[in-house]
């Protein structure tokens, strides 16, 4: 029987998924995106070039693994064409192994400028891509979806009661101009080759993977922390970033995930607005953020940068009933004099333990007992504090720079 593997963040994204998806997908027949869109950014390094994915799978660099956009996710159609462009440049082919299901919500023009002057008002620190709002339809149950650009007769007709809806909104609520449906309409229509190529019913698909027995990789979005329940809500993502996504964003049950593996930054990091509660603000601060090139992958906004809290990452590993934790970025820390980690709260203040750094390099380590003892150290304590094993730790952002236990 094959073995299913689920990859999450534990944290505020941006922890280093893509390069472990990249990293396993070679020995997977599957790589399937469930939640999300392309307010994402998995960066994956090979052979020292770096390509930046926001909605394809990570899987879509290795020739013989097949990829799928679930219907939790919701899809900008001008973003997905940009993007296959960019991978098509660089000789990556997606016939027969390349599908969307025909059920994932789009992302007008409408829905952007929506979330562009709603974030105006209230700073909740969104990408701007129009991913809530377009989910916000969703659950309204007025959405446009991919599988309706088979009828285009009927999708003119939706589009246009949805953009009047917009419109009503833009203008009474936001005082901004309208926008034209003719040219909402036309802008989805342009991209109609894409459901020509792409579109499946994906429950299908799935059943049929999974009754052929092929191996499956999960992949997530965004991280546990920006989960729209289990959050740090209202300052969260709009859809459900942690385990029980996979379900609905896929249309499987449980019961065919069989590991799953929850990943963490050896220290913590947040873009956008919301609470943060080991934040610095002080010289260690600013040298995780520049060793760690702590830039968004979709934004570009620099990110806020903290000692790692073990506190939410034992909460976040409950959430998701994670079997194997991965520790990215290690060696972002190796020139840190002392190194610290939230163990509780008090009175809402986080109380640290505090570790002598190793000051050695680990980039590029590819056995555990060759990293410093102090490293190891750091690495046994979140072990044994969150009561869950490290069996991948990444010592750098290429492919090749990981240990596997």
């Amino acid at each position: 029987m094959s073995d299913n593997t689920l990859i999450l963040g534990l944290q505020w994204g941006d922890e280093g998924k893509g390069k472990i998806v990249d990293n396993l997908s070679e020995s997977v027949d599957v790589v399937c995106r469930f939640q999300g869109g392309h307010n994402a950014g998995h960066t994956i390094k090979v052979n020292g070039q770096k390509t930046v994915l926001h909605l394809i799978p990570s899987g879509i660099l290795h020739d013989n693994t097949k990829c799928l956009i679930g219907n939790g996710v919701v899809l900008a159609l001008d973003a997905l064409h940009k993007e296959l462009k960019h991978l098509e440049e660089k000789k990556i082919s997606f016939q027969d192994r390349f599908f969307i299901s025909s059920a994932c919500a789009l992302i007008l023009p409408t829905h952007i400028t929506l979330d562009k002057v709603k974030d105006k008002k209230e700073s909740i620190g969104t990408t701007g891509r129009g991913i809530g709002p377009a989910y916000e339809d969703k659950i309204g149950r007025r959405a446009i979806r991919l599988g309706d650009l088979n009828d285009l007769k009927s999708l003119k007709d939706k589009i246009y009661s949805l953009v009047k809806y917009h419109n009503r909104l833009l203008e009474n609520i936001y005082q901004h101009k309208p926008h034209n449906a003719e040219e909402v309409f036309n802008h989805i229509v342009k991209f109609k080759d894409l459901h020509d190529k792409y579109c499946v019913d994906s429950q299908k698909t799935m059943h049929k993977w999974i009754k052929n027995d092929e191996t499956i990789l999960f992949e997530g979005a965004q991280g546990t922390l920006l989960d729209i329940d289990h959050g740090t809500y209202p300052y969260v993502t709009s859809s459900s970033t942690t385990a029980g996504g996979v379900s609905t964003g896929l249309g499987i049950g449980p019961k065919f995930i069989d590991k799953i593996i929850g990943i963490t930054k050896a220290y913590t990091t947040r873009v956008g607005e919301g609470p943060f509660p080991t934040e610095l603000h002080d010289e260690s601060g600013s040298l995780l953020a520049k060793k760690g090139n702590e830039f968004g992958a979709t934004t570009g906004r620099p990110r806020r940068c903290g000692w790692l809290d073990l506190v939410l990452l034992k909460k976040a590993i409950f959430i998701n009933s994670v079997t194997d934790l991965c520790i990215t970025k290690l060696d972002v820390l190796d020139e840190m004099q002392e190194i610290k980690v939230c163990i509780r709260y008090d009175n809402g203040v986080p109380v640290y333990k505090t570790f002598e750094g190793w000051l050695s390099k680990t980039e590029g380590i590819t056995v555990f007992s060759d990293l410093p003892d102090k490293a190891r150290l750091y690495i046994k304590f979140i072990e044994e504090f969150v009561e869950c094993n490290a069996s991948i730790i990444s010592t750098g952002p290429s492919r090749s720079q990981t240990i596997i236990r």
